[in-house]
């Protein structure tokens, strides 16, 4: 399984999101520069999230996002789906539910590939955006990278 931009770009953007959104909304211009990321893909990604209902937005001077529930409620799981969809390594008829294939009884693979498609899941969706927003604050303490936006009322 590979993971195209939309899944990598859009965890670093939602990671980065919950990191300096604390005390207000983030805009898309800021988590685009801190990420390296251009704002109108952003903005895409962003959309998905929002109809996904990971992300809230606020329109206005001081509008952005904000994350919808708390990071320890996001998986990581929760995240790739809403930008890639179905996460599942191989696809194999014969490990569904509905129609199988014809040698499905026979075939001792299908297994093999339940069983990775079944590790995926279990590692995305046990592993919580909060674990990995307490990651990256060790790292901006270790780089003493500093917050770049303000926005007062």
């Amino acid at each position: 399984m590979k993971l195209s931009t939309k899944g990598r770009y859009g965890l670093r953007a939602l990671i980065d999101l919950a990191v300096f959104s604390q005390n207000e909304a983030v805009s898309i211009q800021s988590i685009a520069q801190r990420q390296q990321i251009s704002d109108n893909y952003l903005e895409q990604l962003m959309a998905k999230l929002k109809k996904a209902g990971l992300v809230t937005s606020t329109r206005g001077a001081c509008g952005g996002y904000r994350l919808a529930r708390p990071a320890s409620e996001i998986s990581v799981g929760d995240v790739l789906r809403a930008l890639e969809g179905n996460l599942e390594a191989v696809t194999c008829p014969g490990t569904g539910d509905i129609g199988g294939c014809e040698t499905a009884d026979l075939c001792v693979t299908r297994f093999v590939w339940q069983k990775i498609n079944d590790s995926i899941a279990h590692t995305v969706d046990t592993m919580m955006l909060e674990e990995l927003v307490e990651e990256s604050r060790k790292l901006i303490r270790e780089k003493g990278v500093v917050r770049s936006e303000n926005c007062e009322n």
